[in-house]
C-alpha cells in the first residue's frame, strides 16, 4: 500500500440500521485498514471522492466525482462485507464514505475562492477549474486537426460523414445524367435528333448506375427500397431517393419510346402516340434531371458539417453547373461538335471560375479552415482549376477535346474533395464551435 499525498484522511462509518449520528474518526495514513487501498493516481487529484456501493459485485465501491489538477492526489477503494460463516450478507452492510481531502493545492484554493465570490457577489468571473468527469470538456491538444482547440474529451462534436468512394462517384454520375436529360430537351426543341438520342442514352445509363452506387454504399438493396416507404419533403435524403426514382421512371421509358419512334417501328396513330409520349417523357426527365443535378449540393449543405453548411448557397450552384458542363463535355467527346454544346462548355467553365474566386475569398476563419488550410481543400481547388480556368483557356484556343477532358476530371475531383473536406471539418470541434458563433 502506497501512502497518499493528502493532508488528512477521514473515514465516516454510517450504519443505516443505527439511528445515532455517524461518528468521525481520524485515521493516520499509515494506519488505514487493509480493506482500504490507497494508490497514487499521478496528476489526478481526488477531491471529496464519494465511494458508493457497486451492486454488481460484493463490496465493490466506485467514486462519484473527481477534480483534476497538476498536483499529486489519492484514489481510494474500499471493500465492506458482513460475513455469516461462509456467506456474505450485503443487505445489512454498513454504508461507508471515505473523504480524501487535499486543501493545499492551487486548484483547491481556487475552488474555495470561487465559492466565496459566488456566495458574496452572486456572479463569478474569471478562470475556473477543469473538472474530470464533469459535463464541461477540457481543452485537449489533440481535439482538432490543427493541434489545439476545444473538444469533447478528444471526440468530434458532430459525427463526420462515413461515406466512401461510391457517394462522390454518385454525385458525379447523377449530376451528369440529370443534366444530359436537360440537354436532350433543348436538343429536341431545336430538332437535333442525334444529340437527343445520345443524351437520352447517357441519362439512362446514369439512371441505372446511380441506384447501384447508392446500394453499394448502403450495403443492402432493401435499405434503398425502405427509403421509398417514407416521403419527407423536409429531408433532402428522402427527396433525393424519390427524385432519383422518378428520374429513372421517366428516362428509361422515354429512351425506349424515342428509339421506337426514331426507327419507325410503328406507323399511323401509334407512331403519333409515341411522338407525344417521347416529348412528355423527355420534358419530365429534364425536370427531374435538374433536381437530381442540384439536390446533392442541398443534401450536404443541410448538414451540421461547418465547411458544408457555410457554403450551402454555393454547393447547389456548383454541383448543377458541374453536371451541365460534364454532360456537354461527354457529348462532345462522343462526336457531337456543335456550337450549342461549345457554348454550354464556355458557360460552365466561366461559372466554375467565378465560383473558384468566390470560394477563395469567402472565408469564415476557423469554421471552414478545412477548405483553406487542409489538403482536402486543396483537392477542391485543384478540381475547380481543371473545370474552371484551365477548361476555359483550352476552349478559347479551340482545343475542345482537351477542354472536355479537363472539365470532366475537375468535376470528379471536386466531388471527392468536398467529401474529404466534410470529413476533416466534422472531425474538428473548434470548427463546429466557430460556426455557431
Amino acid at each position: 500500500m502506497q501512502a497518499a499525498h493528502s493532508s488528512a484522511h477521514f473515514v465516516t462509518i454510517d450504519k443505516r440500521a443505527d439511528s445515532s449520528r455517524p461518528a468521525q474518526k481520524y485515521v493516520p495514513p499509515n494506519r488505514l485498514s487493509l480493506a482500504t487501498t490507497l494508490r497514487s493516481a499521478g496528476d489526478v487529484r481526488a477531491r471529496h471522492s464519494r465511494l458508493l456501493f457497486d451492486p454488481r459485485r460484493a463490496g465493490g465501491l466506485w467514486a462519484a466525482a473527481q477534480t483534476t489538477g497538476p498536483d499529486n492526489s489519492s484514489e481510494a477503494s474500499v471493500d465492506v462485507r458482513n460475513r455469516d460463516r461462509d456467506r456474505i450478507n450485503h443487505r445489512d452492510a454498513p454504508g461507508v464514505r471515505v473523504f480524501l481531502m487535499t486543501t493545499n493545492s492551487p486548484s483547491e484554493k481556487r475552488l474555495e475562492e470561487l465559492r466565496e465570490k459566488a456566495w458574496n457577489d452572486g456572479v463569478v468571473a474569471g478562470r475556473g477549474v477543469d473538472v474530470g468527469g464533469g459535463p464541461i470538456p477540457r481543452k485537449l491538444a489533440t481535439a482538432s486537426p490543427s493541434g489545439g482547440g476545444p473538444g469533447y474529451y478528444g471526440q468530434p462534436v458532430v459525427k463526420p460523414p462515413v461515406w466512401t468512394w461510391e457517394i462522390p462517384v454518385y454525385f458525379f454520375v447523377g449530376g451528369l445524367a440529370g443534366m444530359s436529360a436537360v440537354i436532350a430537351l433543348a436538343a429536341a426543341i431545336f430538332h437535333h435528333v442525334d444529340v437527343v438520342r445520345t443524351a437520352m442514352w447517357v441519362a439512362a445509363i446514369g439512371a441505372v448506375l446511380s441506384p447501384i452506387l447508392l446500394i453499394l454504399d448502403l450495403g443492402r438493396p432493401h435499405l434503398f427500397i425502405n427509403m421509398l416507404r417514407v416521403f419527407k419533403p423536409q429531408s433532402p435524403m428522402s427527396m433525393g431517393v424519390w427524385i432519383l426514382t422518378a428520374f429513372g421512371a421517366c428516362v428509361l421509358p422515354g429512351l425506349i419510346a424515342l428509339e421506337l419512334h426514331a426507327l419507325h417501328t410503328f406507323t399511323g396513330a401509334m407512331d403519333q402516340f409515341l411522338r407525344v409520349a417521347v416529348g412528355l417523357l423527355i420534358f419530365a426527365s429534364a425536370f427531374f434531371g435538374v433536381l437530381l443535378g442540384t439536390y446533392t449540393g442541398v443534401l450536404i449543405g443541410a448538414t451540421a458539417i461547418p465547411a458544408w453548411f457555410l457554403h450551402r448557397v454555393l454547393l447547389p450552384i456548383h454541383f448543377g453547373v458541374a453536371g451541365l458542363g460534364s454532360a456537354a463535355a461527354l457529348l462532345e467527346l462522343l462526336g457531337h461538335r456543335i456550337a450549342p454544346l461549345n457554348a454550354i462548355g464556355f458557360f460552365a467553365a466561366v461559372v466554375e471560375s467565378v465560383l473558384l474566386i468566390w470560394l477563395t475569398l469567402d472565408k469564415h476563419g476557423a469554421a471552414d479552415r478545412a477548405i483553406h488550410e487542409h489538403s482536402s481543400g486543396r483537392l477542391v481547388r485543384i478540381g475547380e482549376i481543371f473545370n474552371g480556368p484551365l477548361a476555359l483557356l483550352l476552349r478559347f484556343f479551340g482545343l475542345i477535346p482537351f477542354a472536355a477532358i479537363s472539365f470532366l476530371i475537375g468535376a470528379l475531383v471536386t466531388r471527392f474533395g468536398w467529401l474529404a473536406v466534410g470529413k476533416v471539418s466534422g472531425s474538428d470541434p473548434e470548427s463546429v464551435f466557430a460556426a455557431e458563433r
